[in-house]
C-alpha cells in the first residue's frame, strides 16, 4: 500500500515504499553533506540534481521527475523554512551537550539481559542512542560454530584522515557484545540495507542474493582473507565493516569506520547500558565535510532528534526472512 506523508497541512498519498526510501536517503544526505541553501537559492534545481547525484546516486529521468514533483518543493521549503509538516521527514532538533547513561530495554520495557542475547543472530537488533533518530546495532558476536568470542580492545584507523582511535572491546559475560552505528558512513544508508551477516551468510552464494542481503565478491574475499566469521555490509554501495575489530573499514567505498557505542555491563543484574560514543563523528562537520574526531563535539549540531534519555528500547527485524 502506498505510504502517505504530510506536506504542510495536507496529507499526500501515492508515495511508494521505494520513493519513500529514496526520499529518506536524500534527507539523510542533507544532514550528512551540508546541503548549501544559498547555492540552492542561487542555482535552483541544477544544484539540487548535482547534490543528489553526488551524494545519493545517479539521477535518471524517473528520479528527475520525482525530484521535480516533490523534492524541489521540500527543498525550497528548507530554504524558506515555511513547511511545518517537514517535521515528519526531518525530526525536531534538540541540542545535547553530553552522552546520557541509557539502559537498553526490550520492546516491553524490560531490561535486556546480556546472557540472553543470541550469538551470531541474523536478526537486526536496533536501539537509538544518544538521540532518538540515531540508530545502532546490538550484536553478540561468535565464531563459525556459534560460540561467543571475546572482542578485544582495538586501535581503529580512519582511512579518510589517517587518524586512529581506541575501541574499548566487547562487554558481557563473554566480552562478546558490541554496538555500532547502523548508519553507513558512506552515504548514510540504514537497515535493512546495512546489517550484520552471520558466518552462514558469508559465502559466494550470497553474491547473487537479492537486496538487501547481497554481498559483493570483494566483501567475501576480504572476509576470507582476514578470517572473519561475520561482517557488517551495506547493500547500497558495497561498504563492508569488521565488527570483530571496532567496525573498521574492510572494503570501500566508505572511508570511515562505523562509530561505536560504549557499552557498560552490570554483572550483578546482567543489564546493558550505553554510556558514550567513540570514533569519528556521525555528523560530518566543517566546510569540507570531514567529520570531527570526537563524536561529542557534534552533539550540539545534531539533526537526529532529541535525546533518548535514560532508556532505549530494542526493535527487531530479520532481513533474511
Amino acid at each position: 500500500m502506498p505510504l502517505k506523508f504530510r506536506l504542510g497541512k495536507d496529507v499526500k498519498g501515492g508515495l511508494s515504499y521505494q520513493d519513500y526510501i529514496y526520499l529518506k536517503r536524500i534527507v539523510q544526505a542533507f544532514r550528512l553533506h551540508r546541503f548549501d541553501q544559498r547555492e540552492f537559492a542561487r542555482k535552483g534545481e541544477d544544484y539540487l540534481f548535482n547534490f543528489v547525484n553526488k551524494n545519493v546516486g545517479p539521477v535518471d529521468e524517473k528520479r528527475r521527475k520525482f525530484l521535480q514533483g516533490i523534492l524541489v518543493g521540500v527543498s525550497a521549503a528548507l530554504v524558506a523554512g515555511i513547511i511545518p509538516g517537514l517535521r515528519v521527514l526531518v525530526p525536531p532538533v534538540e541540542a545535547i551537550s553530553g552522552f546520557p547513561k541509557t539502559l537498553i530495554v526490550d520492546s516491553s520495557g524490560n531490561p535486556i539481559k546480556a546472557s540472553t542475547l543470541p550469538v551470531n543472530s541474523p536478526i537486526i537488533m536496533l536501539f537509538s542512542y544518544p538521540l532518538k533518530d540515531e540508530i545502532n546495532f546490538l550484536l553478540n558476536l561468535g565464531d563459525k560454530d556459534g560460540k561467543p568470542v571475546e572482542i578485544p580492545a582495538t586501535t581503529v584507523i580512519v582511512p579518510q584522515t589517517g587518524d586512529k582511535y581506541q575501541f574499548p572491546g566487547g562487554v558481557g559475560p563473554n566480552k562478546s557484545i558490541v554496538a555500532y552505528s547502523a548508519i553507513c558512513q558512506h552515504l548514510g544508508c540504514e537497515p535493512p540495507y546495512i546489517h550484520f551477516y552471520p558466518p552462514k551468510y558469508v559465502n559466494t552464494a550470497q553474491i547473487s542474493a537479492p537486496e538487501p542481503d547481497a554481498l559483493t565478491a570483494e566483501a567475501v574475499l576480504a572476509a576470507q582473507k582476514e578470517n572473519l566469521p561475520g561482517i557488517i555490509h551495506c547493500d547500497c554501495h558495497g561498504s563492508t565493516y569488521d565488527p570483530y575489530h571496532g567496525a573498521a573499514v574492510l572494503t570501500g567505498p566508505t572511508v570511515r569506520p562505523l562509530p561505536a557505542v560504549i557499552l557498560e555491563w552490570d554483572s550483578s543484574t546482567d543489564y546493558l547500558y550505553a554510556t558514550g560514543y567513540v570514533g569519528v563523528g556521525v555528523y560530518p562537520t566543517g566546510s569540507n565535510g570531514v567529520p570531527s574526531k570526537d563524536p561529542s563535539s557534534d552533539l550540539e549540531e545534531s539533526q537526529f532528534g532529541v535525546s533518548v534519555g535514560n532508556k532505549s528500547s530494542i526493535s527487531e527485524s530479520n532481513p533474511f526472512s
